[in-house]
């Protein structure tokens, strides 16, 4: 069956904040940025489909009549949008992403893993008890950054906590750009506090630990269960993990949401930027340090220190900074190393293979 897929082509002068039509692809999250780097031709040769869950044997993929899985192939991640070849899935081209969020791979594989794709805002969620860790919210808010991505902080158990105040301070002490949400998850507060960035046709994801309430948040704004959640420890108030894979659930008004497993390592790679600009207090210091290699410790005309003598900036997240820094550059080294290696070997085989080719050529 031929689709008219004409509508989903972008409009001249049409503007984002036109209300969408409720069509299939509009529910999906589908934008005049991926609109714009196809035509019509191309759409219904290989119509687009979104990435919505990633297995092991493949990737859950939806569009317009469309709901298939296409077998490992293109280099892809939930929240990306392919242009799907049905005669030969595993070709599909992967469109140009808007964002892209990733981590060096878990364990000692020098590589890295790709957690989604086409994300609007990231909602970093963590708890009003002993949850909250100031380093960790640093590490995801650093990977917003990097992606492009609207970051919010979202302070959950309001409720259970007494003193709510000072979770608040703290985490807006982290970055003036990022705004702070204290929320009960399990009532009506998520969707009314967080409308302005769950309009129609946006992607949302939900990152943290497990236990602080992302199911819950996910179920609060499709006012119905949509996954299974749990409850924590008493000790140390850790959950067990109710979400196991990443997977994008949709609205009927056209949201996007995605739930993810709690992270146990979060390590930075290729993340520099994003560094930048979540310690950007502290690198502007940095230039108006005396000497240009100065190493913050002891050196006279040091901005950062006297900073700190000032009480203008908190020696621990100096310290927080430059344990970052530190595992950005080695992460990336590893990688650029890696990357290296990969070349220069992938150069090597073709050199033997077409060695090998032209003996069997003289025979």
């Amino acid at each position: 069956m031929t689709r008219d897929y004409s509508q989903f082509l972008p409009t001249p002068g049409a503007s984002e904040t036109k209300a969408p039509k409720r069509a299939p692809l509009d529910i999906l999250g589908w934008q005049s940025f991926f609109a714009q780097q196809t035509d019509l031709d191309i759409l219904n040769a290989t119509p687009p489909v979104r990435v919505v869950e990633v297995h092991r044997n493949g990737l859950r993929v939806r569009g317009d009549g469309i709901d298939a899985l296409v077998p490992p192939g293109p280099d892809a991640t939930v929240g990306d949008w392919l242009l799907y070849d049905a005669e030969l899935p595993m070709r599909s081209d992967v469109l140009e992403r808007k964002s892209l969020f990733k981590r060096r791979a878990a364990g000692h594989d020098r590589s890295i893993q790709m957690i989604a794709a086409n994300v609007d805002t990231a909602f970093v969620v963590t708890s009003c008890n002993n949850d909250f860790n100031v380093a960790r919210l640093e590490r995801y808010l650093a990977l917003a950054f990097e992606a492009d991505v609207t970051p919010v902080i979202l302070l959950t158990k309001a409720d259970l906590c007494d003193d709510t105040a000072t979770y608040v301070a703290e985490a807006q002490s982290i970055s003036d750009r990022v705004p702070v949400v204290l929320l009960n998850a399990k009532s009506e507060e998520p969707a009314e506090k967080l409308a302005d960035w769950c309009a129609p046709g946006q992607t949302i994801a939900f990152l943290g630990t497990s236990g602080v309430g992302k199911s819950t948040l996910v179920n609060a704004l499709f006012g119905s269960e949509q996954t299974e959640t749990g409850g924590i420890r008493e000790d140390d108030s850790r959950g067990r993990h109710t979400t196991t894979s990443r997977q994008l659930h949709f609205t009927d008004a056209g949201l996007a949401i995605l739930d993810t497993p709690g992270m146990r390592e979060l390590q930075l790679a290729d993340a520099g930027d994003g560094l930048a600009d979540l310690f950007s207090d502290v690198v502007e210091l940095a230039t108006q340090c005396k000497f240009r290699d100065c190493a913050h410790e002891s050196e006279p005309g040091c901005a950062i220190r006297g900073a700190i003598e000032a009480g203008t900036l908190d020696a621990a997240r100096l310290e927080r900074w430059r344990k970052l820094e530190a595992e950005e550059r080695h992460n990336t080294a590893s990688l650029a190393e890696k990357r290296a290696y990969d070349k220069n070997f992938g150069k090597m085989i073709k050199t033997v293979t077409k060695a090998h080719k032209g003996r069997k050529g003289r025979r």
